[in-house]
């Protein structure tokens, strides 16, 4: 009896979105077949942590303003692992960012003690919206947390927006804000399983941002954040680097992880899509530091909302494929919902999400990126390895992964305006595969020896 794969199919100029195609069998191969793409088992790569978006007060607040079944929809798209794409991973701001209401911070000004320190606004949408979350997919989300900027009082230039940076005399009360902000969602029920440093910490930004060297993000992991850290029994909380684009991220990590009083309180290196595509800049810091791990941490479509086009989706394809092939063990999109404008954002920095909920009318839209997302994070499950997948062919994208119940997992994307047919190979078997223009499809393999 030969192998059998489920076909899930997502493209352009049909309707298919999602689409569960059908069982389809693989056949033997002709003597000395050689096939377009052929899985390696047996060669192993990373260990998969799982996909997922983030809670922004933007997402959360605009959910608020949707019916109850609407808020409810969203929820279920996202984390139910049958009838929705499988999240499992989230990401949350320390204070607020670009994607709040407006600039604000847990402690009154100048509070150096931090006995003010209190997350109640969090509690109006935030974190009802995690908790939602978690009780739909039936289980903790794995949750990143990022400060975009320190309190005004505690920066260079006296403002949480328009750069600035930390000042020195602040960097130990800055550190012990941290572990109150973990402390305090863990009281809430909601684990924090990791920090950044610094969203964007080369970015001088007209909304919340500060800006570290390398070696000021180095100097303070090692004297202040991973101490202090230690000190409060959070060794537990993974802490992340960079938290930035690919175009230098060689560069930032090599500056923090090779010092190693720094690396020792370092999990890995957080990064973003945004001005490169360079995903071998990825797979560098891997090689240069294979003991530490790559989690993709945010990326969004900028310049408002794109109803209904197509590059978006494949802009989220072409990017996981291009990390999850360079050792990526996790994605983190941005925004799960925006509303009908791209926001809120209290300085207009207005984007897209994969869902768009129309506040207006009540109404949600599902963008192409939705779709392109799923056909990874709803059959890749968290604990699945990359596995080898030797690609004879340049017109397709492609990725494979075994997952922990044995099943094989294979993402085949074609980007061009032409139909396209190529075989899928493992061992002495071969599978057709034809792929429609601008299409995605995901193979769930049987597992059997």
């Amino acid at each position: 009896m030969t192998r059998q794969a489920k076909c899930i199919v997502t493209a352009k100029q049909t309707n298919d979105r999602l689409s569960e195609r059908g069982r389809i069998s693989f056949r033997l191969k002709e003597q000395g077949q050689i096939a377009d793409l052929e899985l390696q088992p047996d060669v192993r790569y990373q260990q998969i942590l799982g996909f997922g978006g983030a809670f922004t007060e933007a997402a959360a607040y605009t959910l608020s303003l949707m019916s109850p079944e609407k808020r409810e929809e969203v929820i279920r798209s996202y984390y139910d692992p049958e009838d929705g794409i499988g999240y499992t991973i989230g990401r949350v701001h320390i204070h607020s960012c670009d994607f709040a209401l407006e600039n604000y911070t847990y402690v009154e000004d100048n509070d150096t003690e931090l006995r003010t320190f209190d997350i109640s606004r969090d509690r109006k949408w935030v974190l009802p919206l995690i908790k939602d979350a978690a009780r739909t997919r039936k289980g903790d989300i794995m949750m990143l947390a990022s400060p975009w900027s320190p309190p005004a009082w505690m920066k260079t230039n006296g403002n949480m927006n328009h750069g600035g940076a930390l000042k020195p005399e602040y960097r130990e009360v800055w550190a012990r804000y941290y572990t109150k902000f973990i402390e305090a969602y863990r009281s809430e029920g909601v684990p924090i399983w990791g920090i950044t440093v610094q969203n964007e910490p080369a970015a001088v930004q007209t909304w919340d941002s500060c800006i570290y060297s390398a070696e000021e993000e180095r100097d303070f992991i090692k004297e202040y954040l991973g101490p202090v850290m230690h000190d409060a029994g959070m060794e537990d909380v993974n802490i992340l680097i960079w938290d930035h684009n690919r175009d230098i991220m060689v560069e930032r990590a090599s500056v923090v992880l090779s010092d190693p009083e720094a690396a020792k309180y370092v999990w890995g290196t957080g990064f973003h899509w945004y001005v490169s595509e360079d995903f071998a800049n990825v797979g560098k810091v891997h090689e240069l530091f294979p003991d530490k791990g790559l989690l993709f941490t945010e990326g969004c479509q900028e310049g408002g909302v794109k109803l209904g086009e197509w590059f978006t989706g494949e802009r989220y394809g072409r990017n996981m494929i291009g990390d999850l092939n360079n050792w990526t063990e996790g994605y983190l999109d941005w925004n799960i919902v925006l509303d009908e404008t791209g926001g809120p954002n209290h300085v207009n920095n207005l984007c897209d999400a994969p869902i768009i909920a129309d506040t207006v009318t009540d109404t949600l839209h599902y963008n192409s990126s939705y779709y392109y997302i799923g056909h990874f994070s709803k059959y890749i499950a968290p604990g699945a390895v990359r596995i080898g997948l030797k690609s004879q062919t340049e017109d397709v994208l492609s990725t494979a992964f075994a997952n922990p119940d044995g099943t094989l997992v294979v993402v085949i994307m074609n980007e061009s305006g032409e139909r396209c047919s190529l075989t899928l190979g493992m061992g002495s078997e071969v599978l057709e595969v034809k792929l429609e223009p601008h299409s995605i499809i995901t193979y769930v393999i049987d597992h059997r020896a």
